[in-house]
């Protein structure tokens, strides 16, 4: 599948679009059905775009259009959909067949040394085991008849997150290869890596997920960070020589027309920053009803594409949803993120471009190393000159005046600059750019503990209770990770302790929130120690490929000494 029309969105924002397969399209329609029959209560979208047809869609649809219908709306009784969805499809699970992984051993060679106490030891021996449980490939079924599945094919197999995220997905992906790196599970590791590879040859991008309706956008790109860190463990050059092609079409994707923003600062200097822009302009399919119902509330069709494309967009981010897209933070109607240049997107390229430096000089190509080199310079210069808030101490996401805005550039202003607090404000630590300069640590760090974010049980998204699950009192692993890890790379004594502060308190909260539950949790609570996070527009899932794979890398990091507690 290729992008439908050239990647330069026209001053309306309604081109560029992904077309989507006729497969969606029928099973949104049996999605809206359902919802009419069967109701509000436990009702989640996302399994009726994951059925696979057990005949083709032609007989399918027929069928589906001669049930009985009756009232206004042709509502169908609960008899006659639970009979039609048990005769014409197979289980959303059944797309991806559990997978043995060939590198998996109950207690691996060297797992985690410095984790001294036994009771410590033994839950992270059962963390381990999970990746065993999440672990799938893509059944023979979606090889030979791909036009039945939204599943996509993939040559290797994966490792999802858990409960409902029954596909693999982007950059969840990079916490669960740090976590399986720590289990000394590289095969695994490289799989993963193979088959994001094969989305870039296949569709230009890594998509948000494995599914048909993820193909009009992306996620955080950390493909290259993916690759870094099993060369660190592995000298696989093999992995990089096939990993480098497909960097660069990324890094050409994520600095195509439709997300490349060009900001004038007070000197006149033109920077190139990117932003999220999904290529999208209708209702997810995965969500269809709620968008809609949001969407309501514009008149103008354009309006609506627009909403559409910024919801998407928001989903591209990987923070879904959260305050940090909104113009008004108690209106969702008012998400605007294609207007909105973010810190940590920025980061992730940043650290792609300094990513494919280092490959470039594995592989000897020095021309293309001084040219990211260049590029990564550039970016960190942008970087500080957009988002840079020196009276705060913290990097603070831009939000553009022209809103779309289509070629022209645009002047900097300071009272763009979005001075709520948000964790990504202190993403650009994770970068050496930033983290390798003590001065600028020490003022980032004390802004950072005065910033109201640091919790008994972790990092909080934001200051902003709105319900939304990216936002307060929620704590997402792979924030936690980056800070932690940015405060300890800077090699300064008093960040390492701040960091290790709070790995410990995350990994207790995990603990016991495993401990009561029996499951690792996508989010947690960052006032209650042991309890998982809430709010959002599903129920809180369990699994969980980054929870397990940040608590393996922080214990392998820090340890566990043997006299310790470990209860909140």
């Amino acid at each position: 599948m290729s992008l439908a029309t050239s990647l330069s969105p026209n001053c309306s924002g309604t081109d560029t679009v992904v077309a989507t397969t006729p497969l969606v399209t029928f099973l949104v329609r049996v999605q809206e059905t359902a919802l009419r029959t069967f109701g509000e209560e436990d009702f989640d979208p996302k399994l009726y775009v994951d059925l696979s047809l057990k005949f083709n869609l032609s007989k399918t649809q027929k069928a589906f259009d001669e049930l009985p219908r009756s009232g206004e709306n042709g509502t169908v009784s609960a008899e006659d959909l639970k009979v039609f969805i048990a005769t014409y499809f197979d289980d959303a699970e059944d797309d991806l067949v559990y997978y043995d992984p060939v590198d998996f051993v109950p207690e691996p060679e060297g797992f985690l040394p410095k984790v001294k106490n036994p009771e410590v030891r033994s839950w992270a021996l059962e963390v381990h085991a999970l990746w065993k449980k999440l672990s799938r490939k893509v059944s023979d079924g979606v090889l030979e008849h791909p036009e039945l599945h939204t599943l996509l094919p993939l040559p290797e197999p994966v490792v999802v997150p858990g409960s409902r995220f029954r596909e693999v997905y982007y950059w969840d992906s990079y916490w669960v290869i740090r976590g399986l790196l720590a289990s000394k599970m590289y095969e695994t590791a490289k799989a993963i890596v193979t088959n994001l590879i094969f989305h870039v040859d296949t569709y230009g991008y890594v998509l948000n997920g494995g599914r048909a309706y993820y193909t009009n956008r992306s996620q955080p790109p950390l493909l290259s960070a993916m690759v870094y860190e099993i060369y660190n463990r592995t000298c696989d050059v093999e992995l990089v020589r096939k990993a480098l092609p497909a960097l660069l079409k990324e890094h050409a994707f994520w600095n195509s027309e439709i997300h490349k923003v060009t900001i004038q600062d007070a000197q006149g200097c033109n920077h190139n920053l990117s932003r999220y822009y999904a290529m999208w302009n209708k209702p997810r399919p995965e969500s269809s009803r709620r968008d809609k119902e949001f969407a309501s509330k514009f008149l103008g069709n354009s309006e609506k594409q627009q909403f559409y494309r910024d919801v998407a967009s928001a989903a591209e981010s990987g923070w879904d949803f959260s305050t940090r897209w909104m113009r008004n933070t108690s209106e969702f109607s008012t998400t605007s993120t294609t207007s909105i240049l973010p810190v940590d997107l920025n980061v992730y390229i940043l650290k792609m471009e300094l990513d494919i430096a280092f490959f470039a000089n594995v592989l000897g190509n020095k021309s293309t190393m001084e040219s990211f080199l260049e590029a990564a310079e550039a970016r960190k210069n942008a970087i500080n000159s957009v988002f840079w808030n020196e009276e705060m101490g913290q990097w603070l996401d831009y939000r553009l005046t022209n809103g779309t805005i289509c070629t022209e550039s645009e002047t900097w202003q300071a009272c763009n600059q979005n001075q709520n607090a948000y964790a990504s404000n202190f993403i650009p630590l994770w970068i050496d750019l930033f983290h390798s300069d003590a001065a600028l640590v020490e003022n980032v760090m004390r802004s950072f503990q005065g910033s109201g974010l640091v919790h008994a049980a972790g990092i909080a998204t934001s200051l902003i209770n709105s319900g939304h699950q990216w936002d307060f009192p929620n704590g997402w692993p792979p924030i936690q990770h980056m800070i932690v890890e940015g405060l300890l790379r800077s090699g300064l004594k008093e960040a390492r302790s701040l960091a290790e502060d709070i790995a410990v308190r995350w990994i207790k909260t995990n603990y016991v929130g495993y401990k009561k539950t029996g499951a690792m949790h996508e989010k947690y609570n960052v006032q209650k120690c042991g309890e998982f996070g809430g709010g959002g527009f599903y129920k809180p899932q369990t699994g969980f490929g980054w929870s397990n794979g940040v608590v393996l890398t922080f214990l392998e990091e820090f340890g566990w000494p043997e006299d310790l507690g470990i209860g909140c």
